[in-house]
């Protein structure tokens, strides 16, 4: 049997000294666990809309969207699947302020990224992609 699919975006948003943006996760899956901002692609919209508006949500930055990045699987609470897509996304403006499903937001080097607890297969996922802090 099928499992129902949700899409899902992620931003791999990088300050001008090559560190991260991540959130800490306010809520269910992985509460207190850090990500990459993102979250579920409404109806009616695009992946780059949903990354704008999960990234303004989650950081309060303002963000222009380029390129996929990649493309990963995860198993939902609920049986379901989430698809998410990561692209890589340049801030435009806003203020770095925790909102909306974070409860903290910030600019991460390599090191300080080892040491955060991150959810499952994050770091594994970056380095395949070449895309872990400087």
């Amino acid at each position: 049997m099928d499992r129902e699919r949700v899409d899902c975006v992620g931003a791999l948003v990088y300050d001008d000294r090559q560190r991260l943006l991540v959130v800490q996760r306010a809520h269910e899956p992985g509460t207190g666990m850090w990500s990459l901002p993102g979250g579920r692609v409404e109806p009616g919209e695009d992946d780059s809309a949903a990354v704008v508006r999960e990234v303004a949500e989650e950081t309060g930055l303002d963000v222009t969207v380029g390129e996929l990045v990649g493309e990963v699987e995860r198993d939902a609470p609920d049986g379901r699947v989430y698809v998410i897509r990561d692209y890589r996304a340049v801030t435009v403006g806003g203020t770095l302020a925790a909102g909306d499903d974070a409860a903290d937001a910030r600019f991460v080097d390599r090191a300080e990224l080892d040491d955060l607890p991150t959810v499952r297969l994050l770091l594994d996922t970056l380095a395949q992609w070449n895309a872990l802090p400087g």
